[in-house]
């Protein structure tokens, strides 16, 4: 009966999750509105097993409402959102055994080091301890400390870099063991080596837990994300892989134009072209302009004779290519 279900749920709640191939977060159809926007407009996806997810959108696209609705801090206004079938909202402080959360701002607290990176697994020990921060690459930074995993970090944090907080701050979620990790920006203020490093952690933990990464930087989002998914203004405008978006939008469908005019005069044209899906303006002098177009059937001759009655002459008119900051940038452009 229904009180068997409530039972079943609350016992999820409490069991120590394990996360496996079955797994399953989902959004169904989740619509959120603040008092003066909509944030979040029919939204669904799911993700299943072991998967690195990568959310790319413009500031204010709806990413930060997102992670609050998956961590259970927000409730939709309708649909729903789901941990293996138990709606988000229901688990309560119980969710911090479950999602672990990597914020842009780190906050360390006023108390030893280990205190710090015991914040979400108070019975780690030492050794468990200095086995993340070799994962983080932090262990020669404890080693310089004048007390080590004792030394005393002031509430600010002045004494580390951001990229050493932020590294800290992922060892923490790493002791938590939670099966579920949203990182928000996760290289930002690392040095190139940094970066490398946090980007096989990234890999490495997806053997074994679903990670959400959301960053607005394209590479990162490429370099270890399986799937990709484009927030614009509070909808998905797309949800594949990096490698697929890509195809997609160069086969056949996208080609590059370059013409002898100034770029409202060439914008002007191409308004006038049907069966054009998109155009980005790749760069513009005086008197040239270069688009990438995307299409959605071969239409070379109709922008040839387009361009051709309006007297301006086309350079170059050629296939391409799209890059990740193409279709991101022609996605989300108003």
């Amino acid at each position: 009966g229904a009180s068997d279900v409530a039972g079943d749920e609350a016992a999820a709640l409490h069991d120590v999750p394990v996360w496996s191939e079955d797994s399953t977060l989902e959004l169904d159809g989740v619509r959120f509105s603040y008092p003066e926007h909509e944030a979040l407009s029919d939204v669904s996806f799911a993700v299943r097993g072991f998967a690195r997810v990568g959310v790319i959108g413009a500031s204010g696209s709806g990413k930060s409402t997102l992670a609050s609705l998956i961590r259970g801090d927000l409730a939709p206004a309708s649909g729903s959102v789901t941990l293996n079938g138990v709606p988000a909202g229901s688990f309560g402080d119980a969710m911090a055994r479950h999602i672990g959360v990597i914020q842009q701002q780190t906050y360390l607290f006023n108390m030893t080091l280990r205190e710090n990176l015991r914040i979400g697994n108070p019975a780690a020990t030492d050794g468990q301890i200095r086995e993340v921060l070799a994962h983080v690459g932090l262990s020669g930074l404890v080693e310089r400390l004048p007390e080590g995993l004792d030394t005393l970090v002031d509430e600010a944090g002045m004494r580390f870099s951001g990229g050493e907080r932020h590294r800290i701050a992922l060892a923490r979620v790493l002791l938590q063991d939670t099966p579920v990790i949203l990182l928000d920006e996760p290289t930002v203020g690392l040095d190139p080596k940094q970066v490398v490093e946090i980007r096989d952690l990234i890999r490495h933990l997806a053997k074994d837990h679903t990670v959400i990464l959301s960053s607005h930087i394209l590479s990162e989002i490429r370099a270890v994300c399986d799937r990709v998914l484009i927030i614009r203004k509070g909808r998905f405008v797309v949800c594949d892989t990096p490698e697929d978006l890509e195809e997609k939008l160069s086969a056949g469908g996208s080609l590059e134009l370059t013409a002898k005019a100034a770029s409202e005069a060439a914008e002007a044209v191409l308004d006038r072209v049907a069966g054009i899906t998109g155009r980005t303006l790749l760069g513009r002098t005086e008197d040239t302009a270069r688009f990438a177009i995307h299409m959605e059937r071969d239409i070379r001759e109709a922008l040839f004779f387009a361009f051709a009655e309006a007297g301006l002459p086309l350079l170059e008119l050629r296939p391409r290519t799209a890059s990740l900051e193409e279709v991101f940038l022609d996605l989300t452009d108003d």
